[in-house]
């Protein structure tokens, strides 16, 4: 009898192991399945847009003040991006929305997100002519697949190029959001150059400091992503990025 009740409770124990596994496998396919229906379209124009002031000192944020300071600022506009501020040291700081992610990226329509960034000379003369022909189509009404196709066809007849050599941004803030899952993530500058294998700079090999890259086919280059330690104001970051 006690034998067949041991028996019983270990049947009972699995079962409920099984429906807990169930369960959470449940739970994160729907997770998954919010994660890239939450952003279906493009929220009203409304909710893209900042304050003037707000946006160029978030803007600013994105590199240290001796370097954002003397920088060319881009603002969005109800038509695109326009320019807020001179600058005298070759950088232009600017809060990318959400369609300057990939097209796979599950918050590409997410009207929250800001990215600011401030790209030095030789990434402007490339990054920033590919943010204005986005911005024109999305706010022109494109899809995201047109917009997409457009930006490729750009690049096949030379309107769009790929990066110069040193090509590089800040990306510092403390204050930009930049997805959903991680947030304003840490610290990091971003290189862009012409296609090549990510593998060529060991990125993402553990112990590495380049922790990511992405190779973007349509706009014909390679983005490597390097942490560093601290806010465009100083600050320690946390060294997790949380």
């Amino acid at each position: 009898m006690k034998f067949q009740s041991h028996r019983t409770l270990r049947k009972a124990t699995a079962a409920l192991w099984l429906l807990v596994g169930i369960l959470i496998s449940l739970a994160g396919a729907a997770w998954t399945q919010r994660s890239s229906t939450r952003f279906p379209h493009m929220a009203p124009l409304s909710e893209y847009l900042m304050a003037r002031d707000a946006e160029i000192a978030l803007a600013r944020s994105a590199a240290p003040a001796a370097i954002s300071g003397d920088a060319e600022v881009l603002v969005l506009g109800k038509r695109n991006f326009e320019r807020a501020a001179a600058g005298k040291n070759g950088f232009t700081c600017v809060v990318e929305r959400s369609w300057s992610a990939g097209p796979d990226d599950p918050d590409f329509w997410n009207p929250k997100l800001r990215g600011p960034i401030c790209f030095n000379a030789a990434a402007a003369k490339s990054q920033i002519p590919i943010l204005m022909q986005r911005t024109q189509f999305i706010l022109g009404r494109a899809s995201k697949d047109e917009m997409f196709s457009r930006i490729k066809t750009l690049f096949a007849k030379g309107e769009l190029k790929q990066p110069d050599p040193g090509a590089m941004c800040f990306m510092l803030s403390k204050q930009g959001y930049l997805s959903s899952k991680g947030g304003h993530w840490r610290p990091h500058l971003m290189f862009f150059v012409p296609l090549v294998d990510p593998a060529n700079w060991g990125a993402a090999l553990p112990g590495s400091p380049v922790v990511m890259a992405f190779k973007d086919d349509a706009e014909k280059m390679t983005v490597f992503l390097v942490p560093v330690g601290a806010w465009s104001d100083g600050e320690a970051a946390p060294v997790d990025g949380h």
